[in-house]
Formats: structure tokens, sequence, C-alpha cells
């Protein structure tokens, strides 16, 4: 089949999952999307207070990528969003080290879920949309290894939900991984690809 000449625009200002599609040779621009997380979250619970961690993460990724598309005609447009549940409640970015710290003291010695959400819009309507589940267990560190991974890490903590970064040195506070590598990263690949290769957008 032969690839179409239909431009990709990743939705999300986020790191990983520029470097993701970058290292598969997917070929790119960014434009990140402009919308109200906190509101999106307060309104979906407003309307459902039982709302799955992994729903919340698919509205959030819609309301990226429709964001993108409406402005990007002709362009198949990737919005994505992870969620972090801990025995059901959700707990987002840290907004300081020390506020790292005590998620991560709350994450020790425990399992969580991430839920990733990958969601293609065109021409501002939805086309496909995947969710990706992954289940980390934290081991049970010492409050001297949480400083020295606090100090080493620095402001990084504050860019992931989580407080860590799986591909760096975050890696260390892991007992058990049961998941894709990418949805933990922050978005499943391996559907993204095998959805783009369908579409001839990529080379089969």
């Amino acid at each position: 089949m032969s690839t179409s000449v239909r431009a990709i625009v990743l939705a999300s200002g986020s790191r990983a999952r520029r470097e993701m599609l970058a290292a598969a040779g997917v070929p790119f621009t960014v434009q990140a999307a402009d919308v109200d997380e906190p509101a999106i979250r307060a309104q979906l619970f407003a309307e459902d207070k039982h709302i799955a961690p992994e729903k919340i993460a698919e509205k959030l990724a819609i309301a990226k990528a429709e964001d993108v598309s409406g402005k990007r005609a002709g362009c198949v447009v990737i919005g994505a969003d992870q969620v972090l549940a801990l025995d059901g409640e959700l707990l987002s970015k840290a907004p300081s080290i020390e506020a790292a710290r005590e998620a991560l003291q709350r994450l020790r010695g425990r399992t969580h879920e991430l839920h990733s959400a990958v969601v293609f819009a065109e021409d501002g309507k939805v086309s496909f949309t995947h969710v990706g589940t992954a289940k980390l267990t934290m081991r049970d560190f010492s409050d001297g290894f949480l400083d020295d991974y606090l100090n080493r890490a620095a402001d990084r903590v504050t860019q992931t939900v989580g407080a860590y970064e799986l591909e760096g040195l975050g890696i260390q506070l892991f007992e058990a991984i049961d998941g894709d590598y990418f949805t933990i990263l922050g978005m499943p690949l391996l559907p993204v690809l095998t959805e783009l290769r369908w579409r001839g957008i990529l080379s089969t």
C-alpha cells in the first residue's frame, strides 16, 4: 500500500510523546492543545462521580485532539492523556518537589494504575480511540532513598504524573511492572502505529 501525504499533528507538548513518535520514524509536527484540563475533570466528576479513570483519560485526549483538529483541516491530529489512579483516586502532577515527596510517600509500597488514552481526530471529529492500562508496584524504599531521588531528579518530578520517569532514575522506585512500556510513558504507541499503517499513512 502506498503511503498517504496526510500530515500528522501531535496535540501534546509532552517530551516523552514527541520522543517516542520521533524514535519510531513517524513524521509529525507539534501543536499543543489549549484546553482547561482541571475544568474538564471537574465537569466529568459533576456528571458522574463514579466515572472510571480510563474514561477520564479518554475524554481529556478527545478534548485535546478536537481542539487542535478544528484548527488543522485535513490533518490527522493525535491527542493523548494519562491518568494515575491509586485505589480509584486520581493523582495529578505535583506542583512542587515537596508535593512530589508527599505523592511518592503515598505510592510507596503500593500498586497503582496508569491509564493512557490516545485519540485521532480529523477535521474536528474523532476517528480512533484507544486506552491502555498498566499496573506498577513501587517498592518500600527508605526515606533516605527518597531524599536522594528527589535531589537527583530535581524539578523533573513535577513534570510527570506520579513524580517519576520510568525511562530514567524513576525506574529505581519500582519492584514490579505489569503493562506496555509505551503506555507507561504516556501513549500506547503500537496501536497508534497500527492505525497509521491501516490508514496508509505509514508504509506496510
